[in-house]
This record gives structure tokens, sequence and C-alpha cells, in this order.
């Protein structure tokens, strides 16, 4: 019998121990496969935001930051992942864009807000942002970097942790701010945009307008240079939208603008 146990010891001990997958190689196979999970998301959208957000401060106004999030929160509620943390915010800046990350976060710029006539504008700008989050359009983007393919080849060598293979991933903040979408992803935005819109009970052609008021602004306008970057033109993208909706909306109920509800900047 003892003979028996120090024989079976041994044999355990020869066993080579099966090492845990790092958490830095599960994020990469789950970036890899596109099968992440909604907290595997969510960190990398910390670190891309917690990027962003070095690079250029929130508002400070605290009512303002409340009432886009009551807005946002609404109108991702119409979205097919309610669920997801979000977080809206209006970030210190004269630039016209609004950026988004994965895992449920939404910047709109200073600049872009004061364009703003209405709710319903604020709604469908911050329903297109949406649109990239639910569609994923920024990790379809990572997956497809050189980065991400070149690591794959030495996974479980070369990271160190999961902090760092984010980190290579979204770069920093002014990265974030200049990185490009392809134009389909712009265009599926700005139609899930005004279908949230609508379905929040907003006006849909809200979206339409904003776009066709920044259309009317010189492109030679430095506030408007990385939107042109990192976007098709107004322009362009309203010319999609009136073919790609044509009347599909015409029998949905008219929306409401609620101009007097909009929060304004002194």
């Amino acid at each position: 019998m003892l003979l028996a146990l120090l024989c079976s010891g041994a044999l355990a001990e020869s066993q080579p121990a099966q090492t845990a997958e790092r958490p830095a190689d599960q994020l990469l196979r789950a970036l890899l496969s596109g099968k992440m999970s909604v907290a595997e998301e969510r960190r990398v959208g910390d670190k891309i935001a917690g990027n962003f957000l070095g690079a250029v401060k929130l508002v400070a106004d605290p009512a303002l930051q409340r009432y886009v999030n009551l807005v946002g929160g609404w109108v991702a509620l119409q979205s097919d992942r309610p669920d997801l943390p979000w977080r809206f915010g209006v970030v210190d800046s004269e630039d016209i864009n609004a950026f988004s990350a994965p895992g449920g976060y939404v910047f709109v710029t200073k600049g872009l807000y004061r364009r703003l006539g209405n709710e319903a504008e604020l709604a469908g700008v911050l329903g297109h942002e949406i649109g990239h989050v639910i569609r994923k359009h920024q990790l379809k983007v990572m997956q497809k970097s050189q980065y991400i393919s070149t690591v794959a080849v030495f996974l479980g060598k070369q990271l160190k942790n999961e902090d760092q293979l984010i980190q290579n991933l979204v770069g920093n903040g002014a990265e974030i701010m200049s990185r490009t979408l392809d134009k389909d992803s712009e265009y599926e935005a700005d139609r899930v945009g005004m279908v949230l819109a609508a379905r929040a009970g907003y006006d849909a052609y809200a979206l339409p307008k904003v776009l066709e008021d920044i259309g009317h602004i010189s492109d030679k306008d430095s506030r408007l240079a990385l939107l042109y970057k990192t976007h098709p033109a107004p322009a362009d993208r309203f010319d999609h939208l009136a073919q790609a909706v044509g009347d599909r909306l015409d029998s949905v109920p008219e929306g409401k603008t609620l101009d007097q509800r909009f929060y304004r900047l002194p």
C-alpha cells in the first residue's frame, strides 16, 4: 500500500503542471475569434476611454453631463444591446466630432454640441455612436490590425499583461481620436442612429439635419479637420441616408424635437 501511494505520488509529480492561460492571452483569443464577452469588451473600452480622456477632459458642467446621459441612455435602450453599462459625455474640445468605444462609451465634443439645435439632434448624434458600439465596428478594426496579427504568431511569449495588449491596440488619446472606420461602417451607424432616434420618439430626420448643417461649414474650418479625416463628407452621408431610407420612415409617427427641453451651453 505504501509503495503504491509513493508511486502514485511520484507519477503525479512527474506530470507537467497545467499552466493557466493569462488574461492577456484570453483577451487576444477573444479578439481574434470575434467572440468577446461583455466584460472583455468593457475592459477594452475602459482603456480606450481612459486614454481618450487623458487627452481631452469632460466639460466641467455636471448638469450637462447628467442630461446627455439621460438622453443617451434612453436612445441606447432602443438598441439590441440595452444591457451594456452605457456612459455618455461631452468633452471640452472645439472640434466638431463625436467618438465611441467598445463596451458602451460615447463622447460628443463641445464644438459639435453647440451646433445642435434640439434634443432630437442630440439623440441622432448619440444614436450614430451607439450604432458603432452595437455593431462592434471598433473591435472589427482591431481584429484586422497588423499588430494583432503579429502578436497572434507569438501568443504567450510577448505579452506581459492585459494592459500591455490593450495599450498597443488602442494607442494614446490622440491616436484614438484620429482612428478611421471604413465608409460602410459610418453609413451603417448613420442608419442605426436614425432608427434608434425614431424608436425613442424623436424626429427621425434630426440626424440628417445635423449633417446638412455641418455641410454648410467651410471644409477649411480647422474645427472640421478631424471629422473629415475620420468620416465621409457630411454631404455624402446625407445623400447616402436619403437613398438608404427613402420613404421607409413615412409611416412612422412624427417624432418630437423637444427644443425647449434641450440643455443649452452658456
